[in-house]
């Protein structure tokens, strides 16, 4: 359930540009530091020249100087009271934080938890972990992943770090390896996955994403790690960040990944069901940076292996 709606009035604020927003433009600046304000808004006072630097009108994209001063003008803004996270969804969350260093955040994200709110869900992983502790009030996602998928989700404290590692992930240089356990017994000699991507938003508001040659190129490679008669455990390491980029490719192969209620087989998943998975078999594994010599991993989940042995 979402919180009252409230009303204030913000005054005219002046901000000095620190070395966390220094090279940083200013719409990206402003986004940040006005995050309780939508972007149109933001786009509008930059734009009608309400939003000055240094006593000048600027563009979006102009680029800020450290002790720069920034003139963000009277506004009134309307938002939901944030939902307050559970104790007990608190500590699990907590609980499942595997680094916490050098301004980077890293956690093995529970299955069932969406990276954000939005969409109708108020409350997600990054909301929660900005009430664990006032180090983590402006805790940001480095990157998603889906509410389905459990796994290694890397988050930044500080905006300096968020540039960099965005970076990263922007140039390519960022490895991500998944496991997923599949349908049907998957061919050792199936490696390189291409395919065109294309991101479809069906009348409900809900992502589909399908195989299209007008679609964006996707490359993903898959190895099998294990198999029995009805289902595989494969490794995925993803070269292009497509959204549900794996849970496709692996459907349109025919393996769809067991519990993936929007690209999975219905009749498979209800059978699983019976059986006690109540959750998509997708799980991010790793996450390195090579460049910056971080590297992260998981445990597979028991429920993967257990079912291997059946």
């Amino acid at each position: 359930m979402k919180g009252h709606i409230k009303e204030r009035f913000i005054s005219v604020q002046k901000y000095e540009v620190n070395e966390e927003y220094d090279k940083s433009r200013l719409d990206n600046c402003l986004i940040s530091k006005l995050k309780y304000l939508p972007r149109s808004k933001i786009y509008s006072i930059i734009r009608k020249g309400e939003v000055r630097v240094n006593g000048s009108r600027c563009k979006p994209h102009k680029k800020l100087n450290l002790g720069d001063i920034i003139r963000i003008p009277p506004h009134i803004i309307k938002q939901n009271e944030p939902k307050v996270a559970s104790k007990s969804l608190i500590d699990i969350v907590k609980n499942n934080i595997i680094f916490n260093e050098n301004s980077i955040l890293v956690i093995n994200k529970p299955v069932g938890l969406a990276s954000h709110g939005g969409s109708g869900i108020s409350l997600g992983l990054i909301e929660t972990v900005r009430q664990i502790d006032s180090k983590f009030n402006n805790a940001q996602l480095v990157h998603r992943l889906d509410k389905e998928t459990s796994g290694c989700i890397v988050l930044a404290l500080r905006r300096s770090m968020l540039r960099k590692l965005n970076q990263e992930l922007r140039e390519g240089r960022v490895e991500k390896k998944y496991v997923a356990v599949t349908k049907g017994q998957w061919p050792e000699n199936i490696s390189l996955v291409e395919s065109n991507l294309k991101k479809n938003i069906t009348i409900s508001g809900e992502r589909m994403v399908k195989v299209d040659s007008s679609g964006k190129e996707s490359k993903t490679l898959f190895n099998l790690i294990d198999k029995t008669n009805s289902v595989s455990l494969i490794g995925c390491k993803l070269l292009t960040g497509r959204t549900h980029q794996i849970r496709v490719q692996v459907s349109n192969l025919g393996y769809p990944i067991i519990g993936d209620k929007k690209y999975g087989d219905d009749k498979t998943n209800k059978k699983y069901k019976l059986k006690g998975i109540n959750r998509m078999l997708l799980h991010a594994e790793s996450i390195s940076f090579p460049e910056l010599n971080f590297s992260w991993k998981t445990d597979v989940p028991d429920i993967f292996k257990k079912l291997m042995r059946h």
